[in-house]
């Protein structure tokens, strides 16, 4: 049984889950810890700038990831060093990096106020986390592209214990600063990409520098899909402390529903760093029903892993956000019923948009995710209640992402079986990469 399961899977899925398990541990520890040492305004503020740093991180920097991959797995195939992949990737992260910090000093009293009741040190935490992540994708698309899943997971790993016991550590000392809790993404990532340098740090130099255009060209499109991507999934919490700021229960009640409905993002995932290697394989190669195969046995995987979770979430959820995160008993069955759907739909949207991917259809995904977020702004403003406008948004939001996934892939397929031709593994033109 346990060798079927293994084959319905990407290579790597194994150690990547692994180390992503502790992460997602590490996510309720860290919540849960905070929920129970600090003040309803003061974790309502932690969980905002838990969803702004996560909406930026993964929706500016996993694409860099995911080019970097794709281009370190086309230059291995051909005996090529990735040096030059990871030098070009990490510039183009930094000129990222630098552009959303000038942002964050430009509007950092308009943040301070709107989302942290004047607290500029959480402003400044937030810079550090972003700052964090960028760093931690970029390493982690070099590991991800030499299939060095091994180290992949240790890095998700050590990043995950570190937050579990540097937020222990704060709790047993009575730490009641939410400044300090969100500290914790900052120190946390960067440790752990310190201790898995090795394999980043042998993979450097060895070749003439890449031109910046095969990154380029795909990760406008690609950055714009997962910022959106990251809007639908994370927003929600941010909706509601902007459309009802009084109500700090409710976004706080809000991040812990989500953080427990999202479990088999998780899981994901750990399918999702080897996934788009191994379908940008079989395309590279032409082998589309390798390429079919391995999208339908993974739309099978997560649609198990969100239905199971869902049943899971709508019986137990409204009293394990009580007794895990010490939230406000705002929500019931039907908040959760409604998160758990949005879920099940989002993870469809992932692994089709991994296919668009595969296939270059990067202009495809992007148009997908925005129907998606227009889908989510107009339930989001409809004239219900608060928490009822945010479930559905992602809801709305999730469903529509997909459905229009379906037929862009299948127009592409009857395209590719009219006028078979390889396609590129990683960047067009060239050659041919993974919550939270």
């Amino acid at each position: 049984m346990t060798r079927r399961l293994l084959r319905l899977v990407p290579p790597g899925t194994l150690p990547v889950g692994a180390g992503l398990a502790l992460v997602g541990l590490a996510s309720y520890v860290h919540l849960a810890l905070a929920g129970h040492n600090l003040a309803a305004a003061d974790y309502s503020a932690l969980s905002v700038l838990w969803s702004v740093v996560f909406t930026l991180g993964i929706g500016v920097f996993f694409p860099v990831e995911q080019e970097v991959a794709r281009l370190v797995a086309a230059r291995r195939s051909r005996g090529l060093p990735p040096g030059p992949v990871l030098a070009r990737g990490a510039a183009i992260a930094a000129v990222l990096l630098g552009l959303l910090l000038l942002l964050t000093v430009a509007v950092a009293d308009t943040l301070a106020d709107r989302l942290f009741d004047g607290d500029h040190a959480m402003v400044a935490t937030l810079a550090g986390a972003v700052a964090a992540l960028a760093v931690a994708h970029t390493t982690r698309g070099v590991l991800s592209g030499l299939r060095n899943f091994r180290w992949y997971g240790t890095q998700l790993g050590l990043d995950g214990g570190l937050r579990i016991g540097l937020v222990a550590a704060l709790a047993l000392a009575g730490v009641d600063s939410p400044v300090a809790y969100a500290l914790v993404l900052v120190v946390a990532p960067l440790i752990a990409v310190a201790l898995t340098a090795v394999p980043v740090a042998r993979a450097a130099g060895g070749g003439p520098a890449v031109p910046a255009r095969p990154l380029l060209r795909g990760l406008a499109l690609l950055t714009a899909s997962s910022l959106l991507a990251q809007v639908v999934v994370n927003v929600g919490v941010i909706n509601v402390r902007l459309l009802s700021p009084s109500d700090v229960a409710t976004a706080g009640a809000l991040l812990s529903a989500l953080v427990l409905v999202r479990v088999p993002l998780f899981a994901f995932g750990s399918m999702q760093a080897a996934l788009l290697p191994g379908l940008s394989t079989a395309a590279a190669t032409g082998d589309d029903l390798a390429f079919g195969a391995l999208l339908r046995r993974s739309l099978a995987v997560v649609t198990a892993l969100g239905a199971t979770g869902g049943v899971l979430a709508v019986l137990s959820g409204p009293w394990l956000v009580r007794a895990l995160f010490d939230t406000p008993d705002v929500l019931g069955r039907d908040d959760f019923a409604w998160l758990s759907l949005a879920t099940l739909a989002y993870l469809w949207a992932m692994v089709l948009g991994q296919g668009l991917l595969a296939r270059d259809r990067h202009l495809a995904q992007a148009l997908a995710w925005t129907a998606g977020v227009a889908a989510l702004t107009a339930t989001t403003l409809a004239p219900l209640p608060v928490a009822l406008r945010v479930e559905l948004g992602y809801t709305a939001g999730s469903l529509v992402a997909a459905a229009v996934m379906v037929p862009l892939l299948r127009r592409h397929h009857r395209a590719a079986t009219a006028s078979p031709r390889p396609v590129a593994v990683g960047v067009p033109a060239t050659t041919p990469g993974g919550f939270r």
